[in-house]
């Protein structure tokens, strides 16, 4: 059903300008006033857009949702058999309870994604025709692999806000070689090309377009007309009849119509509803969490109003940092085995497990499991009461 067209060409390419030429504003302050979903409610598109971009947004909302089948183009590698597959939790968009293998080989400094292999996303499950035709119940590892690492599924509120940050703004907050001191010396990861990345757990995909394409070919094995070349098992060609659909496997208009609802997707409204919670966001600061968890970040001008010069509150700085040796796992891009970009706040109330692999079970136990450049903040978590520690944990679980 999504191969006709949507006949919204001229929004999908206002949603989809760049906005890195941009001035640059000025930093948001403290009048300014985040943007949020409508009142309490979550899944929502962003406040000020317009009738057709909210058109487009349950558009792709749809396709976000369509549970694709092998006669659809699913697989025949895939982890899920729809986007909405993981991302689901409190709505369409949220979190998930997934846990996925990813790989890389870091050799000599040197970082291999190990995509001529099958990597760097390792699916966990294969169509019928696939193991029938080599006897497989998932991906290959790859022979390279020098490490692996888990990854929980991510909400993705508030993407399309970030796509908007400027890149100067992103790079005005590195300090790769900690020029102030404060032993906090975040840097940019960047794609292969060189463009400045910001998307994954790593910061390596540099747009949310790019990103939307990637989950789809990585995630459910979906060709798309961002990435429509022939599908391999470990690097090699797929056996003869096991992947029947035509190339590419979803259209344009599916593919923008899925950014659109990705782009316009609000983040949830902060809850700060005691005194204990505005106690744990002054100390949330106070102890050093901002210097990586920076509370706001603002859009550039843009085209869709509704991502136009916007306060974010992102609680992320979109930058890489070291979390030290017990956290590291691959490398990816620039990203070392222990560098990890700050990973946003917006919506960690709905997380059940914390960190990038899902291994701390509170936020409580997040914090203290930071290393690294967050050493000296997660020392000073420790040291406070167990009363402020608690309004801490309550402050984010408001996020």
């Amino acid at each position: 059903m999504f191969h006709g067209r949507l006949h919204t060409r001229s929004l999908l390419a206002a949603l989809v300008v760049a906005v890195a030429a941009c001035e640059e504003p000025a930093a948001p302050s403290p009048a300014d006033e985040p943007v949020f979903a409508a009142g309490d409610a979550v899944g929502l598109p962003l406040p000020l857009s317009t009738g057709e971009e909210r058109l487009l947004f349950a558009q792709g909302k749809v396709v976000f949702q369509t549970v694709f089948t092998p006669a659809t183009g699913l697989g025949p590698l895939f982890n899920q058999t729809s986007c909405a597959g993981c991302h689901e939790d409190p709505v369409v968009g949220g979190v998930g309870d997934e846990l996925e293998v990813h790989a890389t080989a870091y050799q000599g400094g040197v970082c291999n994604d190990l995509s001529t292999e099958g990597g760097p996303v390792i699916q966990d499950s294969v169509t019928p025709a696939l193991h029938a035709a080599l006897g497989i119940d998932r991906a290959p590892m790859p022979p390279d692999t020098t490490a692996t690492a888990r990854r929980t599924t991510p909400a993705v509120f508030g993407l399309g806000l970030l796509d908007a940050v400027p890149e100067s703004a992103i790079l005005a907050l590195a300090d790769p070689d900690d020029a102030n001191g404060d032993g906090i010396s975040g840097r940019p990861n960047r794609s292969a090309d060189g463009r400045l990345g910001r998307f994954g757990r790593k910061a390596f995909v540099p747009t949310l377009r790019e990103f939307t394409a990637a989950a789809f070919r990585n995630e459910m094995g979906i060709t798309n007309p961002a990435l429509p070349g022939e599908e391999t098992v470990g690097g090699n060609p797929m056996p003869p009849g096991v992947d029947p659909t035509t190339d590419p496997e979803i259209t344009q208009d599916a593919l923008d119509a899925t950014e659109a609802f990705m782009r316009l997707l609000a983040p949830p409204r902060t809850q700060l509803l005691s005194l204990a919670q505005v106690r744990g966001r002054q100390l949330f600061s106070s102890i050093g969490c901002v210097a990586c968890h920076v509370p706001a970040l603002q859009t550039g001008s843009n085209p869709v109003k509704a991502l136009s010069k916007k306060v974010v509150p992102a609680y992320t700085d979109l930058l890489l940092h070291d979390m030290g040796s017990d956290l590291a796992d691959i490398c990816l891009g620039l990203a070392e085995p222990s560098e990890f970009r700050t990973e946003p706040l917006m919506g960690v109330r709905f997380k059940s497990v914390y960190l990038h692999d899902g291994r701390a079970p509170t936020i409580e136990a997040a914090i203290e499991l930071h290393g690294g450049e967050a050493t000296a903040a997660r020392d000073r978590f420790v040291q406070l009461s167990s009363q402020q520690r608690a309004a801490l944990a309550r402050f984010l679980k408001g996020l």
